[in-house]
């Protein structure tokens, strides 16, 4: 159909044609309660049931935009300089520098303001291209529709992928299970459509929708979301196919209306919070600092606000003003190598520690612990006599269940029926309509028309097997014994499938899930799992890096326990596993007692997508950072209740969206490699963490201390500063660090009272260090007097304070055997080029400048011998803390 202006800029239809019932909004906005049928929709977006002419949908795309939420577009790098400034660390520099100014220490105020430019720069840079890096890696799984499109106007409509922010108004879309819902559609043709819409209006159950083929005045007054024929952007299909065409992209969309950006932000993350827990401790002791030195100095020493720049410099002194650039620098590097080496994409850099600090890791067995396609073991009647007729049906059904519902891809119970048939596709037998599974009804239904059978059709159901059972004409004691029958035969680990039939008089309408009643029970199918050749392999290597492994499937008991049993996974409950616990337990339980019984069991069965996303919050209530691996619909609650969602690239759109992690296949091993990455890089953020704030607290001890004890400042308000931008420039060869094997056996958490009591044990050796320098200063300088004795005073502790840094970042690398901290890495490098620095500086142009003049050999050596005590306090120190912990 030629695309004409008048129709796409006014909205009408074209003359000689039906109005609609209510006027059709320009083209790219929203459809407030539109009536309208589908033909009378389609002409007024000036497209057709053959899709867009692709020259047309070019034309739109530019005059409409991409199809993308506004609040979602990459943020740009002038903004995210600014943005940096809300980092605490920096906002606290920001107002010392400030109170500087205030007070005329111009100098003071000039280098704090340096290091809050060149913290934000830095911290900007990075994350500009982490996010660069990111948004290459997420076009590997970038969210993409089925659309329908024509070369020309006469050539034939061809079905693509196309990335969901090519997709314009008037474009003809397919959809199925999993997908969501990329744009505002109308809904133009369906087979048991329906879909989640809880991100708009709260519904959890699925809601139904279907075309809308001739007007209903019964809708007129109806708002736009019970509109049966309207779907929206920000819902996901749950079941059934059906093809839309699009009427709303980009802002112009429902979803962009009533969501702003604070829709996408997301919760406090296990590493969030406990970053923040530091940060604010280590705020609140800063900014106790200035106070204690003015208030000191003047009571002891007499002096006034001329010791405020030495305070605020030594405030200064604490901060860890490269955190912000360490982690996200940390966890960028690791997310791009994690991508480069194992196709595994970190959508949310935060993530990546999560997964590092992961202790619990649920999922479902199928396609993960076992084979994504099971094996088909017999076909019994209801007397659980061999039946090959059973297995047949099930063929017959699946395989038209398969061609008439449009599934994105077949099920792989399906499959496994279809394998072990014997050439059902060759039968007499032809579809008419078909009922897809869904995880609410539990069954699925196809109807056949069969030979010689004119004005019947035939509904072959197939299921779980309590579900089917419903569906079939059958008294109470008949029903229990077939329950029976399948009870014993799951409990032997096979998984079962229910055959049943009826015959119904043949009709023009569409079938219902009303229609699956009173039917007839052919057989039953048994099934069984195949263990995952790399799962138990797998298993074993997540438990010994203190990750549990929690099973959340909606099989039968039998079948999860048999599975799980086959892997060694299950154990008796003196090994901490416990029982099968069913998903009839979990709802008689209370939130608490969940979190008890969560935290020992290892297997649930029967689960519903609200009772994984019940369990995995409950895991996490109960202080487990908790991973979720999922790939279906049904897994989404649990996907977004988890501290990180994992699903592999052939997931359903649904989910990879959901996400924060997507693996290039479902594979534990992926998994491993993934959480391996993530101590990488939380155990550098650590060691960092450690490193600098025990020494930052040792250096302010000891000028606090030598502050009170000394005539003179101990060290200038501009050495400290300089000193603290020396330490911050080492400190980034953290970022590119290789930690130790022994931080990735155990989940890397950064708990704040472990902090502290380590900071607080090695500040006190480094201040022991620092202040057995002035013993050593004093015989050194004793017959130095006047301005040059503080002169050589100032150089002797500033050579000291960055030689004991540079040990510090040698020995205290946590974990590291003797022989990995003899290796050769960035952070030796750094720490030597520290040593340097700490030594030549005083020594060159800068150090009289800086108020610091040359040392006699007479201190060199002194130093050497505090220094080399210093290291041996250290190593017995650090073995001590580690074999403690």
């Amino acid at each position: 159909m030629p695309e004409s202006s008048a129709a796409a800029g006014s909205g009408r239809a074209a003359p000689g044609t039906p109005a609609p019932v209510t006027p059709f909004p320009a083209v790219g906005t929203s459809v407030p309660g539109s009536v309208g049928t589908s033909l009378q929709i389609l002409r007024s977006l000036d497209s057709g049931p053959r899709g867009l002419v692709e020259a047309h949908a070019e034309e739109r795309l530019a005059r409409f935009g991409e199809n993308v939420l506004p609040a979602w577009r990459p943020v740009p790098w002038p903004l995210r300089f600014v943005r940096s400034l809300r980092d605490p660390f920096t906002s606290v520099l920001l107002c010392l520098g400030l109170v500087s100014a205030v007070v005329s220490a111009w100098g003071t105020a000039c280098v704090i303001l340096a290091l809050v430019a060149v913290s934000c720069l830095l911290r900007s840079t990075e994350e500009h291209r982490a996010d660069r890096s990111t948004a290459a890696l997420r076009e590997l799984v970038a969210t993409t529709a089925t659309v329908v499109r024509r070369s020309s106007a006469d050539a034939p409509p061809q079905e693509r992928e196309v990335p969901v922010a090519d997709l314009v108004p008037g474009d003809v879309i397919r959809l199925g299970p999993g997908d969501l819902v990329p744009a505002d559609v109308q809904v133009l043709r369906a087979g048991g459509l329906t879909v989640h819409q809880s991100a708009l209006t709260g519904e959890s159950a699925p809601v139904a929708k279907h075309p809308l083929d001739a007007p209903d005045p019964a809708l007129a007054g109806a708002g736009p979301f019970a509109q049966p024929q309207l779907c929206f952007q920000g819902s996901s299909v749950t079941s059934g196919s059906g093809t839309a065409v699009i009427t709303a992209t980009g802002g112009a969309t429902r979803f962009a209306a009533a969501h702003d950006g604070r829709a996408r932000q997301r919760g406090a993350s296990a590493f969030d919070r406990s970053v923040q827990g530091i940060s604010w401790t280590l705020i609140r002791f800063m900014l106790l600092t200035p106070p204690l030195v003015l208030m000191a100095n003047a009571a002891l020493r007499g002096r006034g606000l001329e010791t405020l720049p030495f305070a605020v410099a030594v405030a200064v002194g604490l901060t860890p003003e490269m955190l912000p650039v360490i982690v996200t620098t940390a966890l960028a590097r690791g997310a791009a190598r994690l991508a480069r080496t194992s196709g595994v994409i970190v959508k949310r850099l935060p993530a990546l520690h999560d997964l590092g600090a992961v202790d619990v890791l649920c999922l479902d067995k199928t396609g993960t612990l076992t084979e994504d396609r099971p094996v088909v073991e017999a076909a019994v009647d209801g007397s659980d006599l061999p039946d090959p007729g059973v297995l047949r049906w099930a063929a017959l059904s699946a395989l038209w269940t398969l061609q008439l519902a449009e599934l994105p891809a077949p099920d792989a119970l399906d499959e496994a029926l279809l394998d072990s048939a014997e050439h059902p596709e060759d039968s007499a037998y032809e579809g008419v309509a078909a009922l897809p599974f869904d995880p609410v009804r539990r069954v699925a239904t196809a109807v056949l028309r069969r030979p010689g059978r004119l004005g019947v059709h035939t509904l072959v159901t197939k299921g779980a097997v309590e579900a089917v059972l419903e569906r079939c004409a059958l008294d109470g004691d008949e029903r229990e014994r077939l329950l029976a029958l399948a009870a014993r035969k799951a409990e032997s680990g096979l998984r079962l499938l229910a055959v049943a039939r009826a015959d119904r008089p043949a009709r023009h309408g569409a079938y219902t899930p009303a229609d699956e009643r009173g039917l007839t029970l052919v057989g039953l199918v048994a099934l069984r799992d195949v263990p995952a050749p790399s799962a138990a392999d797998a298993l074993d290597v997540l438990a010994r890096r203190g990750v549990t492994v929690k099973v959340l499937t909606g099989d039968h008991p039998g079948t999860a326990a048999r599975a799980c049993d086959d892997l060694g996974l299950r154990a008796d409950a003196a090994g901490g596993y416990g029982e099968v616990v069913t998903a009839e337990l979990v709802d008689t339980l209370s939130d608490a007692e969940l979190a008890r019984v969560a935290d020992r069991a290892t297997v649930f069965a029967r689960c519903t997508p609200e009772h994984k996303a019940r369990i995995v919050s409950a895991l996490r209530a109960a202080g487990h950072t908790t991973g979720f691996l999922g790939d279906g619909v049904n897994d989404l609650p649990a996907l977004h209740a988890a501290d990180v969602g994992i699903c592999p690239r052939s997931a359903v759109d649904v989910a990879r969206e959901a996400a924060d992690v997507v693996l290039a296949e479902k594979d534990l091993t992926a998994i491993d490699r993934a959480v391996v990455a993530g101590r990488h890089s939380s155990g550098n953020i650590a060691t960092y963490l450690r490193i600098t704030l025990s020494s930052n607290l040792g250096n302010v001890i000891a000028m606090l201390t030598a502050g009170l004890m000394l005539p003179f400042l101990p060290m200038l308000p501009a050495q400290v500063l300089v000193q603290n931008l020396c330490f911050d420039a080492a400190q980034l060869a953290f970022a590119f660090d290789r930690p130790g094997a022994s931080v990735l056996r155990r989940p890397a958490v950064l708990r704040s009272r472990d902090f502290l009591r380590f900071i607080t044990g090695f500040g006190l050796l480094n201040a022991a260090a620092d202040l057995a320098t002035f013993g050593v200063l004093a015989l050194a300088l004793h017959n130095a007097a006047g301005t040059d004795g503080e002169a050589a005073f100032h150089a002797g502790w500033f050579t000291e304070n960055l030689l004991t840094q540079a040990l510090v970042m040698v020995l205290l690398r946590t974990g590291r055997s003797a022989a990995e901290r003899r290796a050769a890495g960035p952070l030796r490098a750094a720490a030597a080029g520290l040593a340097v620095v700490g030594v030549l500086l005083p020594l060159t142009p800068l150090g009289p400048l800086l108020g610091m003049s040359a040392l006699p050999l007479l201190y060199y050596l002194l130093l050497g011998s505090v220094l080399g005590l210093y290291a041996v306090g250290l190593t017995a120190a650090r073995r001590r803390y580690e074999r403690r912990r």
